[in-house]
């Protein structure tokens, strides 16, 4: 084992340990040389010195150092130090896919297809390099802090060829392919297999199959047909559900034959969640069929579930033999297998259940028989023959024998799952859920079922039952709506599922803001509107002010139940003086009473400006300011009016800013410079623009013209 603070070719500064895994240690490392963090794979100890696991190890890193891409967690680099053997790796900073299914319970569609795009694209891109993953599965998958998803541990990856194909290197045993689990061919499919495993247990929070042992497990993929993950999560649209149900099939050809054709049809799950758009392949046998498993099989699957095992204590089930085994989680429980039935031999069983179906036969028909004498059924009248009696029984019973491969549908309408999913056990056959939603019958109750009681159905063949969602009708009248403030009920409405929308209308009795009435009051259901009838307070009419005196005006405004708002004044050549010339509220439209009016009030029409205008005639040189030396200078420069207006300067621009060389003049002529209103006297100055001097300045007086 590593301690903290070693160095790996003298490059890799060792920080912490981070994991383990059956076969290596995972370490947190700076690397110097780069200057970045990575993580270290390292063999651990006791598989150092086995030819056999380092070839495995070094084949790992080999297989994945070929892959890039951004759903594929990089290999930097291999290396072997002594007897130690590592792997450099990219540091991924988040959490497994597992525990982030175990922190949330279950993922959204949304979330779980999105994360499952990702996962199908980094399998795709390893397909392409003829690499098999081979263990898919939560743990495995990393979802960054950035939320990239990323697919790490090729731990038992093969170069796709024939000499590594039948290898039996087996994943975890709750996400392996069927093919896996015998030891058999596997390709690419097996890993979308494994992730169609995945995808079930991001959606339901829970695995298809589970047990007590691994072989237990191994079986359940081999024969157990999958639960719909409807039944568990019926949030999982019926497009991502026949996905899943492709991807599990057990016949590797009836799965997707490619990760890009899976990743398609995610895709189109968050266009069209509730079209039913995926093609099944056709079933060539009835699904789930029980069969015996050769003994080379059995053997394969006994020898490989043994690493799985702490003790290596594992049940061992005979080939040759129909397999029986312990009830799995999410599988439907079938009868207890007893330990004499399994030292019956085949032929004492054939012989037991002929029997058995005889008794049957005999029982019913003395039933029939009883039920016909006490009831009248058959039309028997008290002066029939014994003869005649015993003619319409064995017709009776010769209707209702059934095969040896048949059973009666039996009547599980009104139950619930769980008891009707124990009848149906018990009849031999397997379920098939649908839900719906049922103002009638209970949540979790069965609202119907195909086919219908009594019929003759054959044993282990699927059965439909539809499975009620409960009500979706949504009881208003406890949440006392009226009165309250439209946005808090907006709230509610939207929690219930409802969809609000607002009208608001006068009261004088509601205030505004707060819900006056709403419709419908009744019988609705999820998603349906409501409208809310919202006030927008005691409206008023705004009356017209204009052209009304001031007292006039608040008269009005006063009947109308308006108050005086802000009152300003201004001058109109067309309102005589005193009377209003405009209204900030137009005449007319509606406002809340109470509310404030403004107004303007005419000044009548405004005086005639009279104009202040003087004159300059100067010229303005750079010599009269430097000397003889200016003819080798130059400055830029401005000229401006300066006038004191209300004890304030008050600056006009004359010229904008020029440069101005030595050898020119400037001429500052003006002959009608207008100065401000009623001041007689200013200056104009020539000013240096690069600091702000008055470079010259020219008193002016100012005449008054009408």
């Amino acid at each position: 084992m590593l301690r903290i603070g070693m160095y790996l070719q003298d490059r890799y500064e060792i920080l912490e340990r981070i994991g383990s895994g059956g076969m290596s240690d995972v370490y947190k490392a700076r690397c110097h040389k780069l200057n970045r963090l990575v993580a270290i794979k390292v063999l651990k100890d006791e598989f150092s010195s086995d030819s056999t696991f380092v070839g495995k190890f070094k084949l790992e890193a080999q297989a994945a150092a070929r892959l890039s891409h951004p759903n594929i967690v990089s290999v930097y680099d291999v290396a072997d130090e002594g007897s130690m053997h590592y792997i450099v790796m990219e540091l991924i900073e988040g959490i497994t896919l597992k525990s982030y299914i175990a922190k949330k319970g279950r993922l959204e569609v949304r979330e779980a297809v999105g994360i499952a795009i990702q996962v199908a694209q980094g399998i795709a891109a390893a397909h392409a390099q003829n690499i098999v993953h081979r263990d898919i599965k939560p743990q495995n998958i990393i979802i960054s802090r950035d939320g990239k998803v990323k697919v790490a541990d090729f731990g038992i990856a093969r170069a796709a060829t024939t000499q590594t194909m039948t290898s039996s290197a087996m994943g975890s045993v709750h996400y392996i392919s069927p093919e896996q689990a015998r030891g058999g061919y596997s390709d690419g499919r097996s890993d979308i297999y494994s992730l169609g495993i995945t995808i079930f247990e991001m959606v339901t929070g829970r695995l298809p199959f589970d047990g007590d042992n691994t072989v237990s497990i191994a079986l359940a993929h081999l024969e157990e047909p999958i639960t719909r993950p409807s039944v568990y999560n019926p949030a999982v649209p019926v497009s991502l559900e026949h996905i899943i149900l492709k991807c599990t099939e057990k016949k590797p050809e009836q799965r997707y034959a490619t990760a890009e054709e899976l990743i398609a049809d995610l895709r189109r799950v968050l266009l069209h969640p509730d079209q039913n758009f995926v093609t099944m392949a056709p079933q060539t046998e009835p699904e789930g069929e029980t069969r015996q498993i050769s003994s080379a099989e059995m053997e394969q699957i006994r020898k490989s579930q043994k690493s799985y095992h702490p003790q290596g204590d594992v049940r061992v089930y005979e080939p040759g033999r129909s397999l029986s085994r312990p009830p799995v989680s999410g599988a439907p429980a079938r009868r207890p297998a007893r330990q004499e039935e399994d030292d019956v031999s085949p032929r004492i069983e054939r012989l037991l259940t002929g029997a058995g179906v005889f008794v049957a036969i005999v029982i019913v028909a003395v039933l029939i028989f009883l039920v016909s004498r006490f009831t009248g059924f058959f039309g028997l009248g008290s002066g029939e023959t014994s003869g005649s009696v015993q003619t319409e029984v064995v017709t009776a019973a010769e209707e209702e024998t059934l095969s040896s491969t048949q059973t009666r549908m039996p009547n599980v309408q009104n139950l619930s799952v769980e008891e009707a999913e124990a009848q149906l056990n018990a009849e031999d056959l397997r379920v098939h859920y649908e839900s719906q939603v049922s103002d009638q019958i209970e949540k979790n109750y069965v609202i119907s079922q195909n086919p219908s009681p009594g019929a003759a159905v054959d044993r282990w063949s699927t059965v439909t039952i539809v499975v009620s969602q409960g009500s979706d009708l949504v009881d208003l009248s406890r949440l006392s709506l009226t009165g309250r403030k439209a946005e808090t009920v907006q709230e509610e409405l939207l929690q219930q599922g409802l969809r609000p929308e607002i009208i608001e209308e006068a009261s004088a009795t509601v205030p505004k803001g707060y819900v006056i009435r709403y419709t419908p009051d009744s019988g609705l259901h999820k998603d349906d509107k409501v409208t809310l009838y919202v006030s927008a307070g005691d409206l008023r009419t705004v009356p017209d002010l204009r052209g009304l005196t001031e007292e006039a005006a608040l008269g009005s405004l006063a009947q109308s139940g308006f108050v005086e708002g802000t009152v300003t004044e201004e001058h109109s050549a067309d309102v005589p003086v005193g009377s209003i010339i405009r209204q900030g509220k137009d005449p007319g439209s509606q406002a809340e009473a109470g509310s404030a009016v403004d107004y303007v009030i005419s000044l009548g029409p405004e005086a005639a400006q009279k104009r202040y205008v003087g004159a300059i005639q100067e010229t303005y040189s750079l010599e009269s300011l430097i000397g003889p030396g200016a003819l080798e200078s130059s400055v830029r420069v401005m000229v401006r009016l300066k006038q004191e207006v209300n004890g304030a300067p008050v600056y006009t621009t004359l010229i904008e800013e020029t440069t101005l060389n030595g050898s020119e003049l400037l001429p500052i002529q003006f002959s009608n410079l207008e100065g401000a209103p009623g001041v007689e006297y200013g200056e104009v100055e020539v000013v240096n623009t690069e600091n702000g001097d008055v470079l010259q300045s020219y008193p002016v007086k100012f005449f008054e013209v009408g």
